[in-house]
């Protein structure tokens, strides 16, 4: 067994972050992550980083652009605290030798970004992401900080306590995908979550094939709400042919949006007057998708987005890996041609409940990133705002876990007085485990232990079992097969543009994908190296998340952020502004809502009309 102070999942950006920052706390930390950290898919965040650095630019207008851009449903001291940490977090990263593009003068360079009210949004070229996972990485390695590379962590070490909120985690469960071995990693002072997104869930994403919610998934089974999962965000700019990411900076840099009749529609179709191109993101998607509909699109499937006028200096100067981008993937030449783009699934608003030091309602167990909901984005996340949310609260999950007193947090975890429970949600199948139990957590089955030795190993000899009887099985059903048919159906009916029918049937899809998930089994039979075993782990994390998010997507009956829904195209604040909660319940789905915190430090946020 494995022993840490402090073990954080996942190398990615806030992973790294994390790490570093509780190092610095004095913890004995390491990271556990299937990917090399360079490899994370942070590295793929092209944009750039929201932080209010310049004179006439402040956190409080920083804060209004988030809490209008998420639709009012984020939270007034989550949203705060990224305004106001974003600026130091920058700055660490530029003292750490993160190579910031520059002005003439010397300062960081800042463009706009869709959404916001000032042109914050800083950046290293059209590869930010990467060059942050680089000058974070090496700070791991020049603090000699423990990485287990290549390791999948498969399941967490929870005490079995009946209430939630009295459990424990203790550490986690891995897999060498080197050796095949399944060993345990005990937490003395917790585990920190930080594995990324749900893109797998869709066939159409920017995202990585490494993005299979592993974390939120985990969390989900051992007892932890996931909040918001409907609320899913589409970027307007994917290539049509493989869903890699064409970043709103080229948007920011003064690139243009045209359909097939040459019109610049955000602007002649009035999809945002004032902003055009710069409109929030779920606007120009939506925008797109109805260009498109309405018979206006390229070939019926997308629209063009032109960045010649920029001209050659300009455009290798700033957005120089665009052009490597388009001409790989899609045989055009950005100097020379505008290029086609279509929205793709780009980020899940959603995820592990969690106040703003990262804590979970279970003790010892933190999330942070794209994996947790705080909540920040609300309904909608603004472009440049997901990179300070890696460095912000990764920071505060690694130093809370190290023991650092951060306050106390002003967001609760669980269920408190003043929740309401969903009673009435009219589903065409039954949703959640098929039978009375999966054993997916301790709370579904496993030993009643608390010592965290005892919780560790019972956790591992789970893990271990179910890892043999799926290697034993030499027939059945694969999981490529499941995976397909759920992002198919994902994508038809839980994309942009929603409605009842829609979900009902992804629903019914969802649960067929199940019942015969219950029946696969991995076709490699080597201990080495075994994708085929690690995909089939994942598609079960995605069955659990499509659920979820078609749960609350067809729950939600009003049109709020990224979330339309064809029967209910209005906002509606009297009914609506609130959290949806999705708590597993021994395999059982329960739903639940609680408030939006709308009051923040020095005002509260009253929800008006979102407009560009």
């Amino acid at each position: 067994m494995h022993e840490h102070d402090v073990l954080v999942i996942g190398g990615g950006g806030a992973g790294l972050r994390a790490a570093i920052a509780a190092h610095e706390e004095g913890a004995d930390v390491a990271i556990v992550t299937k990917l090399h950290p360079v490899r994370s898919h942070t590295g793929a965040a092209e944009g750039g980083i929201n932080a209010a650095l310049r004179e006439g630019d402040d956190w409080e207008l920083h804060a209004y652009d988030t809490m209008k851009g998420s639709d009012y449903l984020g939270d007034a001291p989550a949203i705060e605290t990224l305004a106001q940490d974003s600026p130091s977090e920058t700055i660490q990263l530029e003292n750490w030798g993160m190579p910031f593009s520059r002005e003439d003068d010397g300062r960081v360079s800042q463009r706009p970004f869709g959404g916001l009210s000032f042109a914050r949004t800083t950046y290293a070229g059209a590869e930010t992401g990467h060059h942050m996972l680089h000058t974070m990485y090496e700070q791991v390695v020049k603090r000699g900080i423990q990485v287990y590379d290549e390791w999948y962590v498969a399941d967490l070490a929870v005490t079995d306590h009946d209430d939630p909120a009295d459990r424990e985690c203790h550490g986690v469960v891995a897999y060498d995908i080197k050796t095949g071995q399944v060993e345990g990693f005990k937490a003395r002072n917790g585990v920190i979550l930080a594995t990324g997104g749900t893109g797998q869930v869709y066939d159409h994403t920017t995202n990585a094939v490494a993005n299979t919610g592993d974390g939120q998934a985990m969390a989900y089974r051992a007892g932890v709400p996931l909040e918001d999962m409907e609320f899913v965000q589409f970027h307007p700019t994917t290539l049509p042919s493989t869903g890699v990411l064409i970043s709103e900076g080229v948007r920011g840099e003064g690139g243009i949006l045209y359909n097939s009749e040459g019109e610049r529609f955000m602007f002649e179709y009035g999809y945002a007057n004032n902003a055009g191109e710069l409109a929030s993101r779920d606007v120009v998607s939506r925008a797109e998708l109805t260009e498109v509909n309405e018979g206006r699109g390229v070939e019926d499937e997308y629209v063009y987005l032109d960045m010649r006028h920029l001209g050659e200096e300009r455009i290798t100067d700033r957005l120089e890996n665009i052009l490597h981008l388009a001409r790989d993937f899609e045989g055009v030449d950005g100097l020379e041609e505008p290029m086609p783009v279509k929205p793709g699934q780009h980020y899940e608003m959603g995820g592990i409940e969690t106040d703003e030091n990262g804590e979970t309602l279970i003790d010892g167990l933190y999330a942070a990133g794209e994996c947790a909901c705080v909540s920040v984005h609300g309904s909608n996340r603004l472009g440049g705002n997901a990179l300070p949310e890696l460095i912000v609260f990764g920071a505060r999950a690694g130093r809370h876990a190290a023991g650092k007193d951060l306050g106390e947090p002003e967001i609760t975890t669980g269920k408190t007085d003043d929740i309401e429970k969903e009673t009435d949600l009219d589903t065409p199948v039954e949703p959640g485990a098929v039978g009375a139990s999966e054993g997916d957590a301790v709370a579904d089955g496993g030993a009643a232990v608390v010592e965290p030795d005892e919780t560790v190993r019972a956790a591992v000899e789970r893990e271990r079992t179910r890892i043999e009887q799926l290697m034993e099985k030499d027939d059945g059903i694969q999981h490529a097969e499941l995976r397909e048919d759920l992002q198919k159906s994902m994508t038809a009916n839980v994309n942009v543009f929603r409605n009842k029918e829609g979900l009902k049937q992804a629903l019914e899809d969802i649960r067929e994908v199940r019942e015969a998930y219950q029946d696969v089994y991995v076709n490699d039979p080597s201990r080495t190296f075994n994708t085929d075993l690690i995909h089939t782990i994942e598609t079960r994390n995605l069955i659990d998340l499509a659920e979820a998010i078609t749960l609350g997507a067809l729950a939600r009956d009003e049109f709020r952020g990224a979330h339309w829904r064809q029967e209910h195209q209005e906002r509606k604040d009297d009914e609506w502004l609130k959290h949806t909660m999705l708590s597993w319940n021994e395999g059982s789905p329960e739903l639940w809502y609680k408030p939006v915190i709308l009051e923040g430090e020095n005002k509260t946020y009253e929800p008006k009309e979102r407009s560009y």
